[in-house]
């Protein structure tokens, strides 16, 4: 093979997983351009039709099976290379490769080789991707014939054994093929099938949203999507104890700064250990709920009803301009009571108007003498018309009431509520609030919602993080764990060492401690995707915050130190509110897209007043999901990149570091002299960072080295 054509190969490849972690990842076919062809005139990547991997992990060791289909689009017969990096921690124990049936070798190079070819290229190249893969090993072999318009099916299998860290492993597997499949994919997907000898806790993606049934000792959990470009690394991890409750602890800490922690809490699918609880359901039944949305929600209910346990115990409030209750009190969920209570359901009709606040007062008072678990399923679809209408006596005389500390969980349906109410009553009652679009399934989505709440496994809990010191946790309020759910819980932390975790709450009525033995690091690079999935939740709160109780200055300017930092854009912080109008620019951000900002120079222009209409229901739910979030939010501008824990913005057409202030000394180094190499030697990890561009300023340990050509 030609030696340009091989360099070509392996840094066109390599280029493609710019920016992720060092992992198992796809193959690439890199086809060699036939002579005169008119169009061919160098070598250039197939089109990937699908790209289907299927993951069984049995005992922790996990064997992934890749199915892909290569398109070739020209009217020639191709001749190619496909290209595999292997994964650098894995124990290979069987790699094959079929095409068309027939089993195919090919070469691996091992780490030692590999880091040579891959130095001598980024030198022969001036490509800095390459530097993500120093120290990898790699398998290639060549394909021939690829048929002139017609496909290429690629199934590769091999094994590896998962990294163990205290209860949790690791799993990772790269997608990116944006940069180089001429066309998206038709559909991508990742199956995953998880048995373990030790009962499984949790089951977490930090990078997509996944569908997941877990069982004590097996799960399954998959990501799918159709006409796509994949860009980023699924990732994820799960977490395996013999104790009630599973606490994964993961952290990330860079020299000389605070770090950043993630923990998992989990009791699993434990069978049976359910705790009894009270609960009101409070449903809007004024004339605005005719129709659909009263069918809809009649049939809500009646499934929460069927779905209570029979120690539960349970009320139900519909409310229009008077008030009607079940019972005066609670019942329990036993089955003649069940079925009464569905007839009860059954006879509701939507009419008068919207009496909120009695309607409240009512269900929170039944909670005067409950000793359990306090729920309200709260659901409406308007403003309140009737009795007391002003929002602040609503949620004072709700707090009033709640004198048990009920959570209450809300549910807006329609595009005619006042969201700034009902996001104000589920956080003063330590709930969450759900909207319910007017085109989306009112029964599916209160159905889908109630099954998560429906078995509380611990109660009122509360952290205790021994010697050292943490703050800024995300979220505050922590919210009871259910059966079969997990709390993803972030937050900061001063010091370092190894310290007891201690989890308390009440289990079966009882206070109940578990105990968990963490290690905060003094340095950890690995886990770069915690700092930006907490600014996350982070910015999320404070513009809540702001939402609901009013722009103040230290909370704008807190959105707007954390959006620079992270690179996060949201629907309040898409255009940063900056001192100078120069200052639009060097973050990535057009003049014309500034916004038109009042006399103070710090607010915001768009209008984070409005209480109800469809704008205001988008800005609720954006918000809620950031709050809660388990992926951290993506940067919306080319101009803006989030690599191994740094934030960068193109200024100037120079890649810089967010830590980079103006009138810090510049130690400038030259692209590929000796001394870039040995800053990368000297700082690990620090590649993956320089693999963003030949041009760039980077803060190593509160020194700005500026790489230029």
């Amino acid at each position: 093979m030609d030696i340009k054509y091989l360099v070509f190969t392996l840094a066109l490849f390599c280029g493609m997983f710019l920016g992720m972690q060092a992992a198992d990842a796809d193959g690439l076919i890199i086809i060699d351009p036939p002579i005169h062809h008119p169009i061919i005139k160098r070598p250039v990547p197939l089109t990937v039709r699908y790209h289907r991997v299927s993951v069984e992990i049995d005992k922790h060791v996990a064997t992934t099976t890749i199915d892909q289909m290569f398109v070739n689009d020209y009217d020639v017969d191709l001749e190619g290379t496909y290209i595999f990096p292997l994964p650098e921690e894995a124990s290979i124990t069987e790699f094959s490769l079929y095409v068309d049936g027939k089993k195919v070798s090919g070469k691996i190079f091992g780490k030692d080789e590999a880091r040579k070819i891959y130095e001598d290229i980024v030198r022969q190249m001036k490509d800095p991707g390459l530097l993500e893969y120093v120290g990898r090993n790699m398998f290639k072999t060549r394909i021939y014939p690829i048929p002139r318009n017609g496909t290429k099916r690629m199934k590769l299998v091999y094994k590896q054994v998962l990294k163990y860290d205290a209860g949790t492993y690791k799993y990772v597997y790269p997608l990116d093929t944006e940069k180089y499949s001429p066309k998206p994919l038709e559909d991508a997907s990742i199956a995953v099938r998880i048995k373990s000898p030790i009962p499984l806790k949790s089951v977490y993606s930090p990078s997509h949203k996944i569908d997941l049934d877990l069982d004590e000792y097996e799960a399954s959990c998959g990501w799918e999507e159709k006409d796509v470009k994949p860009d980023k690394n699924f990732v994820l991890y799960y977490t395996v104890s013999q104790k009630d409750v599973g606490i994964s602890f993961q952290t990330y800490r860079l020299d000389g700064e605070d770090g950043y922690f993630l923990m998992l809490l989990s009791p699993g699918n434990l069978k049976n250990r359910a705790i009894a609880k009270d609960i009101v359901f409070v449903l809007d039944t004024s004339g605005s709920m005719g129709g659909e949305k009263i069918v809809q929600a009649k049939n809500a209910l009646q499934y929460c009803l069927k779905q209570l346990n029979s120690d539960d115990r349970f009320n139900i409030v519909s409310f229009a301009s008077s008030i009607k209750s079940y019972k005066d009190s609670f019942v329990y969920a036993r089955s003649g009571n069940i079925k009464d209570a569905v007839r009860f359901v059954e006879d509701f009709d939507a009419d008068g108007g919207t009496n909120i606040n009695e309607a409240l007062s009512e269900a929170l008072g039944m909670f005067r003498d409950s000793k359990r678990p306090q729920m309200v399923v709260f659901l409406t679809d308007g403003e309140p018309t009737e009795g007391i209408t002003d929002m602040k006596e609503i949620i004072k005389n709700s707090e009033k009431a709640n004198d048990r500390n009920a959570r209450m969980f809300v549910f807006g349906v329609g595009h005619d509520v006042n969201t700034h109410l009902l996001d104000k009553l589920a956080e003063v009652h330590r709930g969450v609030s759900e909207y319910v679009d007017p085109d989306e399934n009112l029964e599916v989505k209160v159905s889908s919602f109630y099954k998560k709440i429906s078995a509380p496994v611990i109660s009122d809990i509360k952290l205790n993080f021994g010697k050292v010191k943490v703050y800024d946790l995300q979220p505050i309020t922590l919210p009871d764990i259910f059966r079969g759910q997990q709390l993803v819980l972030l937050g900061r932390y001063k010091g370092d060492g190894t310290t007891d975790i201690t989890l308390s709450g009440y289990v079966d009525g009882r206070r109940k401690d578990f105990s968990y033995r963490a290690e905060f690091a003094r340095r950890n690079r690995e886990n770069d995707f915690i700092p930006r999935l907490w600014a996350t939740r982070k910015i999320g709160h404070l513009t809540s915050q702001i939402r609901l109780n009013g722009e103040k200055n230290e909370l704008v300017d807190e959105i707007i130190r954390l959006s620079k930092k992270y690179g996060i854009m949201t629907q309040y912080t898409s255009y940063l509110i900056l001192e100078k109008e120069d200052d639009y620019e060097s973050y990535g951000i057009r003049p014309s897209m500034a916004p038109k900002v009042r006399a103070s120079g710090r607010q915001y222009a768009m209008d984070m007043g409005a209480l109800s209409g469809a704008g205001a229901v988008s800005s609720a739910k954006k918000i809620g999901q950031m709050k809660q979030s388990e992926q951290a939010a993506e940067p919306v501008l080319d101009t803006v990149k989030y690599i191994a824990g740094k934030t960068f913005y193109l200024r100037d057409k120079v890649w810089t570091d967010a830590k980079y202030k103006k009138g810090m000394k510049l130690k400038k180094v030259k692209y590929l002299s000796k001394e870039y190499f040995q800053l990368i030697k000297a700082y690990g990890g620090v590649s993956k960072a320089m693999s963003i561009g030949k041009n760039i300023i980077i803060v190593l340990n509160g020194t700005a080295y500026q790489i230029s050509e």
